[in-house]
């Protein structure tokens, strides 16, 4: 039986404590949207530069590479499990960079999901390239694909563009890396900021969809549905991460807070969000199971 570590009051937003390996399986549910930022496996030792400091780069040992055909095969077991928990017209984002999203892309392929596009995030405020001798990387990609070739999905085109400045939206976003008061509850060290995944999900969900995240972290997914009026099931294996994602909830739960937040995301700032600023999801619709 799944136990929510932190379910709040409205119920829509719902946080398990577990590998999604495990806690995947014991459910039946289908989900509108899911975003994934698996692990890239890179924690192996390797430094960069950050707050004027050269730093270690290892996250943990949640990140520690392992062989690439064990590595192929992580990869391709929880792209199956949330393939199963995508309704037809559901979509799945998954963020990367050159170490794992052409491995990634591949296995979509192969199991069946219909690539749609390959979203770059150019970061306004990339680190420095501490040892001038290649490009300093500044980029990360974000897959888009629907589970099915053939079954529409959502893309709210009109809002994308009203976002844009009245311009069809491209597949390059310059948006910065985490600020300073996405931070206020701590941080995870993989952690996305929320303007890019508030972008996501007002791009591919319509208010109260159900939204999956099965390597929470620190629930910036969460957050950024909770904001646009959407609901949420993360599922995250490290117990610290589970008490940060508690608290940066809580945290929005503060008026202040949430006038804050949504006046620093641009894509909400000009729209019609204010309205879930003064009141809570409403509940109806399709719950989860536990």
């Amino acid at each position: 039986m799944i136990i929510p570590f932190y379910k709040s009051d409205d119920r829509a937003f719902t946080l398990v404590h577990g590998d999604c390996f495990e806690v995947l399986p014991q459910f039946d549910f289908k989900f509108d949207m899911i975003f994934a930022d698996p692990p890239y496996f890179l924690s192996n030792g390797g430094i960069s530069y950050h707050a004027g400091k050269v730093v270690c780069v290892d996250k943990g040992e949640w990140d520690k590479g392992g062989t690439p055909e064990s590595i192929m095969e992580f990869n391709r077991k929880w792209l199956t499990l949330c393939r199963e928990k995508l309704k037809d017209n559901g979509t799945i984002w998954i963020s990367g960079t050159h170490h794992n999203i052409f491995v990634i892309a591949n296995l979509l392929t192969e199991l069946g999901y219909k690539i749609l596009n390959v979203i770059t995030w150019a970061k306004t405020n990339p680190p420095p390239n501490i040892s001038c001798r290649f490009f300093t990387y500044s980029t990360e990609f974000i897959l888009w694909a629907r589970k099915y070739p053939k079954i529409p999905h959502k893309y709210n085109y009109e809002l994308m563009k009203a976002i844009n400045d009245g311009k069809q939206m491209t597949d390059v976003w310059c948006l910065p890396t985490i600020g300073r008061w996405e931070k206020s509850c701590g941080k995870h060290p993989t952690q996305k900021p929320l303007a890019l995944l508030t972008r996501i999900i007002l791009a591919s969900t319509d208010e109260n969809d159900w939204i999956l995240d099965p390597f929470a972290g620190s629930s910036t997914t969460g957050i950024a549905a909770n904001l646009c009026g959407r609901r949420f099931l993360g599922i995250e294996r490290e117990i610290e991460y589970t008490f940060l994602s508690k608290a940066r909830r809580v945290e929005i739960e503060l008026q202040n807070y949430k006038t804050a937040y949504i006046n620093k995301l641009q894509d909400l700032k000009n729209f019609s969000f204010h309205k879930f600023l003064n009141e809570p999801l409403p509940i109806y619709g399709t719950e989860l199971p536990f």
